[in-house]
């Protein structure tokens, strides 16, 4: 790559999708999603996807390009975004990768290697959630790799499957392959950081304004077509769906909606917290795409440290 990457990560409704268009507006830059949900077509109102009229004319890449029946892969994702960045780079334009799936953004960024799978070994290993709860496989886990277990919720059966099915496979732990603070891709991750409460109220307005344009017809519309795993799980498509099929009731469904997303802003910022290279703003600083873009220039001159230092860095959001 020609010029660092920009990378705007951090936990959901902090802005990551304006302070990346702007960026890219700054900078003659281009946008590469690292949303692992706004790859899916139709998937727009729950995800907050901007509008193609809300771009500003700014190109996004990787939006749009799986469709919901599909279960996205995060090797999948490698390929299309190094090539996307490839793409970018190639015509002279800046690339901006705006998202807050954090294992997606190291895919994108950092070495990461990808060990085989095994229909086989994986379908036992379902067959078993199914059979013992997802819980029971994370225990096994817990005791096989403590440091992946720790990283993976009991509740996540695909991770905890995926991480079973490696152990399985290759005889080692299955955090020996994932990736390390080192960058493949340079670049400049700019987190952003916002005081416990006031994200607590942004997400439930996010909530509210799903529900007013009309998250429960897309849901609707999606099950009409068929709709995957992965995007049936979904915070907010997930609660949806118990909704339409009457197992809850919508103002039920839109609480377990706020909720569940208030439980993934946490665990983005313990994802992105963990990782010293990321540079933190206050989502809420009036000046924060001036901020934004002081970053990059020290970064672009070499004058920017590099591992500002990770978790201690963040000034609100947990503390």
């Amino acid at each position: 790559m020609s010029a660092l990457v920009v990378a705007v990560v951090g936990p959901t409704a902090t802005g990551k999708s304006d302070l990346g268009l702007e960026l890219a507006l700054a900078l003659g830059g281009e946008v590469v999603n690292a949303d692992a949900l706004q790859l899916y077509r139709g998937m727009d109102v729950g995800t907050a996807k901007l509008r193609p009229d809300e771009r500003r004319g700014v190109p996004h890449h990787l939006l749009d390009v799986l469709d919901p029946t599909e279960d996205a892969t995060v090797a999948d994702y490698q390929a299309r975004a190094r090539a996307a960045l490839a793409d970018v780079d190639s015509r002279g334009r800046r690339a901006v990768a705006v998202g807050g799936s954090g294992l997606y953004v190291r895919a994108l960024l950092d070495r990461m290697e990808f060990p085989g799978t095994d229909p086989d070994v994986r379908a036992a290993l379902e067959e078993r959630v199914e059979r013992e709860g997802s819980r029971r496989l994370h225990e096994e886990l817990a005791a096989a790799d403590p440091v992946a277990a720790a990283g993976i919720g009991p509740r996540n059966a695909r991770r905890i499957v995926r991480a079973l099915e490696v152990i399985a496979l290759t005889g080692r732990p299955y955090s020996s392959s994932l990736p390390q603070h080192v960058y493949e891709v340079p670049a400049v991750q700019i987190g952003l950081d916002c005081d416990r409460a006031v994200l607590d109220e942004r997400i439930e307005r996010r909530t509210d304004r799903m529900w007013e344009q009309g998250l429960i017809e897309e849901v609707r519309a999606l099950l009409d077509h068929g709709i995957g795993r992965t995007a049936a799980r979904a915070v907010g498509y997930a609660q949806a769906i118990d909704a339409l099929e009457g197992r809850c009731t919508p103002d039920e469904a839109r609480a377990a909606t706020t909720a569940g997303t208030r439980r993934l802003a946490r665990k983005q910022m313990g994802w992105f917290g963990r990782d010293p290279r990321v540079h933190w703003l206050d989502a809420r600083d009036p000046h924060l795409v001036e901020r934004a873009l002081e970053l990059v220039a020290r970064a672009d001159a070499g004058t920017l440290d590099p591992a500002p230092g990770g978790p201690q860095a963040r000034r609100t959001l947990g503390s």
